[in-house]
């Protein structure tokens, strides 16, 4: 989900910045309400379970893509799926680009020995060369952003008006616990977080275990309110866009948040911003990130799935009161 995001920012820029470009997102169906708001952009969802599955279907997919009348490909994923799509059109004569996900540099940073502690390249930065490289023009640096969405009722029925509250999104949860702050420490910050009355707080989460830790931190708190299991994700997106600051791990909330403008403040464990993967448009000072004199090996890997033995408490050396200080500093 987070890879999808950060091509958002990409591609607003690339239609706004070349109105005679029209393009075609192809991705799964469940990522399509990232992009309905992008003019000069359609979707294209990639049927994997069925008539695009399997070898076969990568072909099926290439013929269904033809039809469209493509001029050219950026491969932003960069992986199997893609590559074989991409070199397809390639040889038909169609120009192609592809985003270098910088592997290489990734594993100099996370390595254990020789560790090369340096910012690598952003996704996003790399993003913007892929289209570079098809003869684009891409600029960045004063990004434009969706106008605040506009709340159906269902949505307006879970988070109720705005008015003159701090609406704050937390999403505790990752991929890989190693990128999870500890749930015991997440408690003190929502509750610190509660005692203003003018907050308040939405919980982000998916699935029946995480829906029910989420009202665990949520109870006898009538300032939270948890979101998980009640709203679709084009409903969440429009709650979203209404937050004042999203606390997040380093996960996909916190792309979606800054993909849609919105100030974020992230979280992290075995992983690290210097990785590429930090929020679009964010501050690195918004990034609170593991003690690494007291836990030097980190980060320990991009995605947060090496586990590293005496590192599984990395994340409690970001202090609960530094957390909501950061927090409170976005609000101001």
């Amino acid at each position: 989900m987070g890879d999808v995001a950060m091509t958002v920012p990409v591609i607003r820029a690339l239609v706004q910045q070349n109105q005679h470009v029209k393009v075609t997102v192809v991705s799964r169906p469940f990522f399509q309400p990232f992009f309905d708001e992008i003019p000069n952009v359609d979707f294209f969802a990639v049927d994997l379970n069925g008539r695009h599955k399997g070898t076969m279907g990568l072909f099926k997919l290439y013929a269904d893509l033809k039809k469209l009348n493509i001029n050219a490909v950026a491969d932003l994923h960069n992986v199997l799926r893609s590559i074989v799509i991409r070199n397809l059109f390639a040889l038909s004569g169609k120009k192609v680009a592809y985003s270098d996900k910088g592997r290489a540099e990734k594993k100099a940073l996370t390595r254990a020995k020789n560790k090369i502690f340096e910012r690598v390249k952003s996704m996003v930065e790399r993003h913007v060369e892929t289209f570079q490289n098809l003869g684009f023009e891409v600029d960045l640096t004063l990004p434009n952003f969706p106008d605040k969405a506009q709340f159906t009722e269902v949505v307006l029925k879970v988070c109720g008006e705005k008015g003159n509250a701090n609406w704050i999104g937390i999403a505790p949860f990752a991929q890989y616990e190693s990128k999870v702050y500890p749930l015991d420490l997440m408690q003190k910050v929502i509750t610190k977080l509660a005692e203003n009355n003018s907050n308040k707080i939405f919980l982000f989460g998916g699935g029946s275990k995480e829906t029910a830790q989420l009202q665990t931190l949520a109870a006898n708190k009538n300032n939270v309110v948890v979101v998980a299991g009640k709203l679709k994700l084009q409903q969440e997106l429009q709650l979203i866009s209404h937050l004042d600051v999203m606390l997040s791990m380093d996960s996909g909330n916190s792309h979606i948040a800054a993909m849609l403008g919105v100030k974020v403040v992230t979280l992290w464990g075995a992983t690290h911003p210097y990785a590429g993967f930090k929020p679009f448009n964010q501050p690195l000072d918004n990034c609170l990130t593991a003690d690494r004199e007291k836990y030097p090996l980190l980060p320990t890997s991009v995605y947060g799935n090496k586990i590293i033995q005496g590192y599984e408490d990395a994340m409690r050396t970001i202090p609960v009161d530094a957390v909501v200080a950061k927090i409170n500093s976005n609000l101001a």
